[in-house]
């Protein structure tokens, strides 16, 4: 971990100094800001409550319990697990030029907006403006799932619950485009209502 942290810091740095094609390309801040927000911001901490309350509920992974101690010991787990991929994302996307960000179809109609979050879950940016294939992603997702058994309890290793996680993991960022896609015009709207 210790030797991991500062190559990944190296990256960002050197993509944001190297690949400046397009005039809003990501920088090495603009991807450390991206895993902040996408790890610990406001929507994916609620999530992360909302998940790990589900979960001790039905009692997965049954090693835990049903107490506060094993909804916490969840609550960590998924945090982990969600780091991971969104390093491994910024960290690969450095590399190969992919930009993490979800890009809004504001003023587009509903079905077009639908249409551009489902997009911007399985395609990404690059860093000279052209859409491309998020590999970045699919690896951080894929990977950081695969990754994160090495500190799961056994009933969570198993290649079907691995599988369900990854199927998750991209459900999960379909749910953060819609909400990013979304939530400016609904508050928006609230505040014109409130006045």
């Amino acid at each position: 971990m210790r030797v991991g942290l500062p190559i990944f810091a190296f990256l960002l740095t050197a993509s944001g100094a190297l690949a400046q094609s397009a005039p809003d390309a990501i920088t090495g801040e603009g991807r450390f800001n991206w895993v902040l927000f996408n790890t610990l911001g406001p929507v994916s901490l609620a999530d992360g409550l909302f998940a790990s309350g589900l979960e001790t509920l039905v009692d997965r992974p049954p090693e835990y319990g049903t107490h506060w101690e094993g909804f916490g010991k969840r609550y960590g787990l998924r945090l982990t697990g969600i780091a991971t991929s969104n390093v491994m994302e910024a960290g690969l996307g450095a590399i190969w030029d992919e930009d993490p960000r979800y890009h809004r179809a504001t003023g587009q109609p509903f079905g077009a907006r639908w249409r551009n979050v489902a997009k911007w879950t399985f395609l990404a940016r690059n860093d000279y403006g052209e859409t491309v294939p998020a590999y970045a992603r699919y690896a951080g997702i894929v990977g950081g799932n695969f990754l994160s058994n090495e500190w799961r309890p056994t009933s969570e290793t198993t290649a079907g619950r691995t599988v369900t996680r990854i199927g998750l993991g991209f459900v999960g960022r379909f749910s953060s485009n819609a909400w990013l896609e979304f939530w400016p015009d609904i508050r928006a709207h609230v505040l014109r209502a409130g006045r």
